[in-house]
């Protein structure tokens, strides 16, 4: 990845790795001290740092899902850093066969090629009801 790539390529990329279920690379997408909110999850989450995101991203080799990003619009703004992204992931649960949807918005800020802060506004019910 090159060291200034824009957010736009940098949040292609971690859609890719996610629906691709393929963790090892995800961390690198971000600082340091890369700090990710998740406000809808149950409870919401904050993680913080490279490490935290590993540990997070680890998670994606275990679940049982086939999952594609679908319906992705990336909006720029006035800050050259932020873009809000929307888009959906569209899955199956490989166990029981359930499909599902999960809209998602994410508002990321990339400096130098790496996202330093994200908030990431996901339907988490409908996931964790998908994998029941």
């Amino acid at each position: 990845m090159s060291e200034f790539a824009s957010p736009r390529a940098v949040f292609q990329r971690l859609i890719d790795g996610i629906t691709a279920l393929r963790p090892e690379g995800l961390p690198q997408l971000y600082a340091q001290d890369a700090v990710v909110v998740h406000p809808f999850a149950h409870p919401a989450s904050r993680l913080e740092g490279r490490e935290a995101l590993r540990r997070h991203f680890a998670q994606l080799e275990t679940l049982p899902v086939e999952l594609e990003a679908r319906n992705v619009v990336v909006h720029e703004t006035a800050d050259p850093e932020v873009i809000i992204t929307e888009f959906e992931y569209a899955g199956r649960n490989t166990r029981n066969g359930r499909e599902f949807v999960v809209p998602n918005i994410f508002v990321l800020r990339v400096r130098d090629g790496h996202i330093v802060e994200s908030r990431d506004y996901a339907h988490h019910r409908a996931f964790d009801e998908a994998m029941a």
